[in-house]
């Protein structure tokens, strides 16, 4: 199984980005995933999860600005990200676990990509 994240990058408050997570060795209609990331000093957290019949979660501090969503043709998941905020500044991490993702401990889960740093600047 490997997971390949890219779309980071540096943008101004306000600007979008949109993150992809390309997938291979895994069949998507099995598998729940997330995106995951990790600010400076802090511990990583579950930013959004869509489960394998299409269902997504955010957190509340991203709902209305994310969307996360799925290209099962191309294996690839995404997050088009809105109006960031320098509080979303973080590298961003994508992974699955068999069962549900989304609430899990992240120590359940048992793959992940290298991650893909977003800086947002005020």
């Amino acid at each position: 199984v490997q997971l390949v994240e890219s779309g980071g990058g540096l943008v101004q408050s306000g600007e979008s980005l949109r993150l992809s997570c390309v997938a291979s060795g895994i069949t998507f209609s099995r598998h729940d995933m997330s995106w995951v990331r990790q600010a400076p000093g802090k511990e990583r957290e579950e930013v959004a999860a869509i489960d394998k019949d299409g269902i997504a979660s955010y957190i509340d501090s991203v709902k209305g600005r994310f969307t996360i969503s799925q290209d099962t043709a191309k294996s690839t998941m995404y997050l088009q990200m809105n109006e960031l905020k320098p509080e979303d500044t973080g590298m961003y991490y994508c992974g699955t676990k068999l069962g549900q993702c989304w609430g899990a401990k992240l120590y359940e889960y048992e793959y992940w990509g290298q991650g893909t740093q977003v800086t947002v600047s005020s």
